[in-house]
């Protein structure tokens, strides 16, 4: 009570409609006085009239005086009165239409409208009063982080329409807080990552410039370690610049091209920086000639990822090898499939092979184990898909797809 009494507006309400009462009672007192004027005119104008026609019929003065103020009523009287059609339901102009007890009536009707009338207003701010304090406190846990508790939607109204933009805004708020502590993760994370797989090429570095300072006068030495120096660089620089890469795909950061790219045109930017590897290595990347048709991609991005899953399978297979690209096109996508002949991928590891920095207990080859990770990034960033096969003593397999139209 004491909450919807401190509210301006409540009070100002309350005092409008006990001034509408105020003004009521004092209409129904003006009123009353004005039928009491008008009573004693009617009852004047009667008693002249009677007075005239009691003279005029000859009855002395002494005598009409005494029929004008007797007050005692005779059962003579009374027929007369029936005969001439006056009795207690007659309507008259004349006869009396308000009394004491009729005024007292009309004050008690205003009265009683206003109590009711105040009791369903204080009902009503009550009401509205428990919403606005339910309000605050649920407000006020928003700004602490806490989005556990709504406000009520079933109601109609603007109070209602404000509560359900209110929990609106709470949901929007609730979403940015969870990106925003997934946000914190992923860094939290990556950094980790980052920090983990930069201690190998760190202490590897520090050794060999302890070792290079210990025989400057060791030219072979010198240069063989600092060809392994410079080797630990660059494993270094990959690791960054795909983790950053990673980084930036997963917080949607990069904005994809949706442009037509000639197969031929994508699949030798692919092939370009790993031809020579593969003469070196006496393993045969074998190509479509002139693969007919037209890819919709982002063809910088789709180049890497397919020169992730190329250099895959030149880490993974032994000298001799060979890598076979197969590629197929429908009205609705297009597949690129690289093959490759070589141990193929344990079953334990098929379902592992996608996850950051994950490596084969078995695998021996040297790689970041980011690769894979980036390629399938990619391609999905693309509303593609990137899947993996390994039928045993069959090499290992991976499928790379791609919509051909931009979806609306």
């Amino acid at each position: 009570m004491n909450n919807v009494l401190q509210d301006k507006a409540a009070r100002r309400l309350l005092a409008a409609i006990l001034f509408l009462f105020l003004l009521s009672i004092l209409f129904d007192l003006a009123d009353a006085w004005n039928h009491s004027q008008k009573i004693q005119e009617l009852l004047l104008t009667q008693n002249r009239a009677v007075a005239s026609s009691l003279l005029e019929l000859g009855v002395s003065e002494e005598d009409a005086a005494q029929s004008l103020t007797n007050t005692a009523a005779t059962p003579e009287g009374d027929r007369l009165l029936a005969k001439l059609g006056f009795h207690e339901n007659t309507d008259s102009w004349y006869i009396p239409t308000l009394s004491p007890s009729k005024t007292l009536t009309l004050l008690l009707k205003s009265l009683l409208l206003f109590t009711l009338l105040s009791a369903a207003l204080l009902r009503y701010l009550l009401l509205q009063n428990r919403l606005q304090q339910k309000a605050i406190e649920t407000v006020s846990a928003y700004t602490t982080g806490n989005f556990d508790s709504l406000l009520p939607q079933t109601g109609e109204g603007t109070l209602y329409r404000l509560f359900g933009s209110i929990n609106h805004m709470a949901a929007a708020l609730k979403a940015g807080q969870e990106a925003e502590h997934h946000t914190k993760e992923f860094l939290k994370n990556t950094i980790s990552d980052i920090s983990h797989q930069l201690k190998t090429p760190l202490a590897a570095l520090s050794m060999y410039n302890e070792i290079l300072l210990e025989e400057p006068d060791r030219p072979d030495t010198v240069r063989a370690f600092a060809q392994k120096s410079e080797a630990a660089i660059e494993r270094m620089k990959t690791l960054i610049l795909s983790l950053l890469k990673i980084a930036r795909l997963d917080t949607g950061s990069i904005t994809f091209q949706k442009i037509p790219c000639p197969l031929t045109t994508l699949l030798d930017k692919a092939l370009e920086p790993l031809t020579l590897r593969a003469k070196t290595e006496k393993k045969q990347i074998h190509l479509p000639k002139n693969p007919a048709g037209t890819i919709h991609c982002d063809p910088a991005w789709t180049t890497e990822a397919l020169g992730n899953l190329l250099k895959n399978a030149l880490d993974h297979t032994p000298e001799g090898s060979q890598i076979t690209i197969l590629t197929e096109q429908s009205p609705l996508e297009t597949r690129i499939q690289i093959t490759d002949n070589g141990p193929g991928i344990p079953p334990s590891d098929l379902h592992h092979i996608f996850k950051r920095f994950y490596r084969s207990s078995s695998q021996t080859t040297p790689g970041t184990g980011l690769g894979l990770p980036l390629a399938k990034a990619i391609i999905e960033g693309q509303e593609g898909t990137l899947t993996a096969q390994s039928p045993p003593g069959s090499g290992a397999s991976f499928t790379l797809t791609l919509p051909n139209l931009t979806k609306p």
